[in-house]
């Protein structure tokens, strides 16, 4: 907000006058004399107060239609200055902590040093909402060894992701799902030394680190 002060405001409007074969004004002509009303001076008091709004700015960035764009451009060598941001954290922010990442470590179960950890930790109470990443087709849905309760997810031009230790399962082989739909809640089956969810990207069979997609 401002306050005039014997301020002129000018508007001017561009045209493209012109006048038709009999001599008369054309639309544009009229156009014209339009824009030099428009463009007198305008003049406010002092004690007037004059008010100016900027438009805001929207955003419509679509992750489902970037994360199809990066596979089927990248495939097996997607990379994360490509990939981050095409997949939604499968849990609620406020629920969970992340504790272990994708990476070489020592694993809490057996004590061995070398171990490749294939995925994120995420440190939440047992029974948390698990919720797919992205859109696609349930492919696994059940007790897998070491993983305990598990769900996969096919999302397409060779990506999966997972999401292992699980409480409970709400997902069926064969579902489609959504991008944030719930999939199952987090638990400590299999291997496990506490509640949390394990959760892998998978990428043309491979493992990759989580944090470069999310």
């Amino acid at each position: 907000m401002a306050t005039a002060s014997g301020m002129a405001l000018t508007v001017l409007l561009p045209t493209t006058a012109g006048a038709s074969a009999s001599g008369e004004p054309t639309v544009d002509a009229a156009a014209a004399e339009v824009t030099a009303v428009a463009a007198a001076p305008v003049t406010a008091a002092a004690e007037v107060d004059l008010h100016f709004q900027r438009a805001g700015l929207t955003s419509n960035f679509d992750p489902d239609a970037k994360l199809e764009q990066v596979m089927v451009a990248s495939g097996s060598d997607a990379k994360a200055v490509s990939s981050e941001g095409t997949l939604s954290q499968p849990m609620e922010m406020d629920s969970m902590k992340m504790t272990s990442p994708f990476g070489m470590r020592v694993n809490p179960v057996t004590g061995y040093a070398g171990e490749m950890h294939t995925g994120q930790d995420y440190g939440a109470a047992c029974g948390s909402p698990v919720y797919s990443a992205a859109g696609g087709t349930v492919k696994e849905a059940g007790w897998f060894g070491g993983y305990g309760n598990r769900v996969v997810v096919d999302h397409g031009n060779g990506l999966e992701t997972t999401y292992n230790h699980l409480t409970s399962i709400s997902a069926k082989v064969g579902d489609t799902v959504s991008r944030g739909e719930l999939l199952a809640q987090s638990g400590t089956t299999g291997n496990s030394t506490g509640c949390h969810l394990h959760f892998e990207v998978v990428v043309n069979g491979d493992m990759v680190d989580p944090k470069g997609w999310l």
